[in-house]
């Protein structure tokens, strides 16, 4: 049975499975409107996940083919997968900020080949070694999720109430975990009449248990130096400073008291930070720092796509450190090094 929960209101979430993940799900939530169900995020393409969604929108006295529209907070396939599938259902509108929207479009033109080529040439600057490298340069998985996702066909534009029928849900863009994320926040009373302003639809950008991962921006035709842990810490203070009544993320569970996990989220990556300038004593490349910093088991054991994402947020802190003036590149060094200043 597909599990759903009634957080009041008209809003209500289901767990829609993400495969051989260890996030396990994505929730995905059902806000009644005037017109008909709209959905915050979609989940996952694959057959069990659709049927999981079709099961828990039955369960909430709805199906498919009568969403009235999809609000993706970005454009990861656990969050948008299934949104093809659900407008060819029903013809619902899907709404993306347009800075995800052009990683959308990019993503469907460019060739996997081009992708491969891309990373590949990223991972031997930030000093990957040649084992890590092997398998990139003679190989490509014959299927790659996410790699056709639908187009939006509605901007999310910040800071404007989107055009959703009897609700009050206005976009905020929160950059960082990707260019064009936004939380969504329900100005409205909150059910359950709990202090604070609303509630906020939190996507990936604040968990309640979770760090959110952090890398860089990858664009294989955009040379634009991004500061996305910059981006991510600004956008966190702007969101404490609503002061939602109630969060509700895209995973683990509901949690109040935004302003504190904004405050554990800010010392967690100053305390970064701080211990990355300690072993840029001595001059590391992106891959040798990853190898060193703290994660959620010694590096040995992480699989090798996870080192990928490791090295990427590894880079997304020295840039935060070398805009701060805290860390430069050693001239000369190839790959490049970096040495606290």
């Amino acid at each position: 049975m597909t599990q759903v929960y009634d957080h009041g209101g008209g809003v209500r979430s289901l767990k829609v499975p993400i495969p051989d993940n260890p996030l396990g799900h994505t929730l995905v939530y059902v806000v009644d409107t005037d017109r008909g169900p709209v959905l915050i995020d979609t989940g996952w393409d694959d057959p069990a996940s659709w049927d999981t969604l079709a099961e828990g929108l039955t369960a909430c006295g709805t199906s498919p083919a009568e969403i009235h529209g999809v609000v993706i907070t970005h454009h990861h396939p656990d969050h948008h997968g299934l949104s093809g599938r659900v407008r060819e259902a029903s013809g619902a509108w899907i709404a993306m900020h347009e800075a995800d929207g052009a990683i959308v479009r990019r993503t469907r033109s460019t060739r996997p080949e081009r992708w491969l080529t891309y990373m590949t040439a990223k991972l031997e600057a930030a000093g990957a070694p040649e084992e890590h490298l092997a398998p990139m340069r003679t190989a490509w998985p014959r299927s790659v999720p996410g790699l056709a996702p639908v187009l939006p066909d509605r901007e999310i534009v910040p800071g404007e109430l989107l055009a959703l029928p009897g609700r009050r849900l206005r976009a905020i863009w929160t950059p960082g975990h990707t260019p064009g994320h936004v939380c969504l926040h329900l100005e409205e009373e909150h059910p359950a009449r709990l202090p604070g302003h609303g509630r906020l639809f939190s996507g990936d950008h604040l968990l309640p248990e979770i760090t959110p991962h952090i890398g860089l921006y990858e664009d294989p035709d955009d040379t634009t130096v991004t500061d996305p842990l910059g981006d991510y810490l600004d956008s966190l203070e702007r969101v404490g400073r609503l002061a939602p009544a109630e969060v509700l993320p895209a995973h683990q569970h509901a949690f109040t008291d935004a302003a504190s996990r904004v405050r554990e989220l800010l010392t967690h990556h100053e305390d970064r930070l701080t211990g990355l300038l300690a072993l840029l004593a001595e001059p590391l490349t992106p891959w040798q720092l990853a190898e060193r910093m703290e994660w959620n088991r010694p590096w040995a054991q992480i699989p090798y796509g996870s080192r990928n994402i490791a090295v990427s947020e590894a880079e997304a802190h020295l840039r935060r450190l070398v805009k701060l003036g805290r860390a430069e590149a050693v001239a000369g060094s190839e790959p490049v090094t970096y040495l606290v200043v």
